[in-house]
């Protein structure tokens, strides 16, 4: 293994004209709309009611518990939202009521241990009964993410002993030993979150925990425990257990199988404990998992899950555009799998994929303002049927503003906030420059402060500078990434072209720096059109187009009706144009299609005649920017003539 660490995020301030307008929309705007979402404040939303639920298992109020079985989970990922905003900029106010929310949380839980809203008031006799379905450990998980993300912001503990105090529960509960339950979670999330918690605490006791859900997961010796589980429910077990990624045990998997969300947060984990034990068996499984994830069963916007029935992967090539389910939440977990990855391996396709689906099918999963949200993420979008198809009512036309299944809006917000941890990695001798966002870091090489300070118009332009900044010479490799969709490259330092020796996909520069040294990085960046592999039978025909990271696509409102009726000639030359007025400014692409003359056409619903053809500039936009001036169509495969 060649193992780095991200850089904290303490050590990254982002100064960047594309991103830092999105992570002041969180401090400034998405955390106060999430937080009133969460306490029933905006109107015409569906209601939230999570923060009066932990009041009324707190005693604070009287009533039911409302909502889903993992409601909670809402509150704990805004929290962590919160807490990384933190690491950006102090704010007495968002951390006066972080505490407050802190000390409801302990209020609402119960003497020994046990924290969750839903069987604490409605079903108390029910809890640990149902661990494939109910969602106790995924709460926790996320608990256990907002617990650390808040204690490495200001050192406080409180919510770290909550946590402590949870899982003390959860291991008298759950385990190997006679008269416990030998089982895991049939959501996966909290294995990665004990990983976390075990790096901050040391505490075996957690890292043991995550393997043994890991382990245990899918083994069928003497029984499989779903299986068991059921039976004591008394329900008949289910024949299939891939939805839950336990179909087999775990070193048995070799494709992405079952709800999309859960699978990739599971294989986050199983990194993670892979790299803390050196477990080059579970490594190679998640290489296998990976390969067939982002090279059969994903879309060209980085999106995952391709159904709506379970939400989950189908089979390999199955990615229709009109029905594509490609969860927001599906997204953010595949960016925390490809982050993992490349910190073992500093390979760059892992961060080629993480920087696909962070411009293209997470960041569409929020509106330019940050106050609606797409749970579900379509290539493909015509009004006139999706609203009226029962077999396409999960797909929406317009971002919505919240949801009774609320998990996408403050996974994306976690993202954003927490984007600085995905930007460099470091070991003993080298730095990684994963992803092109202006602003600096800094970091300890070789016993010496080092900071790097970086500056682009990324991702409309290609030409990236470094400067560094350190007391005296120190020797240290530079490693940039030079991505996938990058043909031809430069790399100069202090004015002069160095050459390009990519190891992995990364330009490796050892030498010995001085202060102020410069290094300049060019990223040849022209519209490409992308072709799919001819088994994705959807895309027959089809191309799209993309330029730098950026995946693009056509709306009605740039380009007129019936957009799969255009054809498109890619061997034109497309030209560029930077809109600063346009859907907050963006780089749109411009170009000659064809479209059936439809006045030629008589009314006629199927002819013999062969049609005739008009000539019509296109527009396309950043997929990302979709559906932001009004609901019309959208389409990202366009036929190629």
């Amino acid at each position: 293994m060649n193992k780095m660490t991200p850089i904290q995020l303490s050590q990254v301030k982002i100064k960047d004209a594309f991103w830092s307008p999105w992570q002041n929309l969180v401090k400034d705007s998405i955390i106060p709309y999430q937080w009133n979402a969460l306490n029933d404040r905006i109107p015409g939303a569906e209601p939230s009611r999570t923060v009066k639920n932990f009041e009324i298992a707190a005693g604070r109020s009287n009533g039911k518990h409302y909502g889903m079985v993992f409601q909670d989970s809402d509150l704990y990922k805004w929290m962590e939202t919160v807490a990384y905003t933190l690491h950006m900029e102090k704010s007495n106010k968002w951390e006066e009521i972080m505490d407050e929310v802190i000390q409801l949380i302990e209020e609402a839980q119960e003497e020994n241990g046990y924290l969750n809203t839903y069987f604490s008031v409605n079903h108390p006799d029910k809890k640990w009964t149902n661990l494939k379905d109910d969602h106790e450990l995924y709460c926790i998980g996320h608990l256990i993410e907002a617990a650390v993300a808040y204690y490495e912001a200001t050192g406080k503990d409180q919510i770290i002993q909550i946590v402590n105090k949870a899982i003390e529960h959860i291991t008298e509960v759950i385990g190997e030993d006679d008269g416990k339950l030998a089982g895991y979670p049939g959501h996966p999330e909290i294995e990665l979150a004990l990983m976390k918690l075990y790096r901050i605490t040391g505490k075996e006791a957690y890292i043991n925990l995550c393997k043994f859900f890991i382990e245990e997961r899918g083994r069928r010796t003497p029984h499989h425990f779903f299986d068991e589980e059921t039976k004591n429910r008394g329900e008949k077990p289910e024949n299939d257990y891939s939805y839950y990624q336990a179909h087999l045990p775990i070193r048995e998997q070799r494709t992405a199988e079952g709800h999309s969300v859960r699978a990739t947060y599971l294989y986050s984990g199983m990194v993670d404990l892979a790299s803390e034990l050196e477990d080059e068996e579970l490594l190679e499984v998640c290489h296998a998992l990976w390969e067939n994830t982002v090279n059969k069963r994903m879309y060209v916007t980085g999106g995952i899950g391709s159904s709506a029935h379970q939400e989950r992967f189908t089979v390999d090539y199955d990615l229709p555009n009109d029905r594509a389910y490609t969860e927001t939440c599906a997204s953010v977990a595949l960016i925390m799998w490809a982050q993992r990855m490349v910190q073992i391996a500093a390979d760059s396709k892992y961060t080629d994929v993480l920087e696909r689906v962070l411009y293209n099918g997470a960041l569409s999963g929020i509106a330019l303002d940050g106050k609606s949200y797409f749970y579900v993420n379509p290539l493909e979008v015509w009004p006139h049927t999706t609203n009226c198809r029962h077999d396409m009512n999960s797909v929406k036309t317009t971002r919505q503003p919240w949801f009774g299944c609320a998990c996408c809006p403050p996974n994306i917000a976690r993202l954003l906030a927490s984007l600085g941890q995905y930007i460099y990695s470091a070991n003993q001798k080298e730095l990684y420059v994963h992803l092109y966002i202006s602003g600096e870091t800094e970091f300890i090489m070789d016993g010496e402060l080092v900071n790097v300070e970086q500056q682009s118009n990324y991702p409309w332009d290609g030409n990236i500078n470094f400067r560094l900044d350190l007391k005296k010479p120190t020797s240290f490799t530079l490693a940039l990434r030079i991505p996938s969709w990058c043909k031809k490259s430069q790399l100069f330092i202090n004015g002069t072209e160095y050459p390009v020796e990519k190891v992995k996909g990364y330009a490796k520069v050892n030498k010995e720096w001085h202060p102020d040294d410069e290094v300049t990085l060019l990223l040849d960046m022209p519209v490409e059109t992308v072709r799919s592999h001819p088994a994705v039978r959807e895309n027959a025909g089809k191309v799209a187009l993309q330029r730098g990271p950026i995946v693009y696509c056509l709306e009605e409102i740039d380009n007129g009706a019936n957009l799969q009726d255009i054809q498109l000639d890619s061997n034109q030359t497309f030209s560029v144009d930077f809109n600063a007025s346009l859907l907050n400014g963006l780089m749109i692409v411009k170009g000659t299609g064809f479209q059936t003359d439809t006045e030629k056409i008589q009314d006629q619903l199927y002819t013999t005649a062969l049609p005739s053809f008009i000539e019509k500039e296109l527009i396309a936009i950043p997929y990302y920017a979709w559906s932001n001036r009004g609901e019309n169509e959208m389409l990202v495969w366009i036929r190629e003539k």
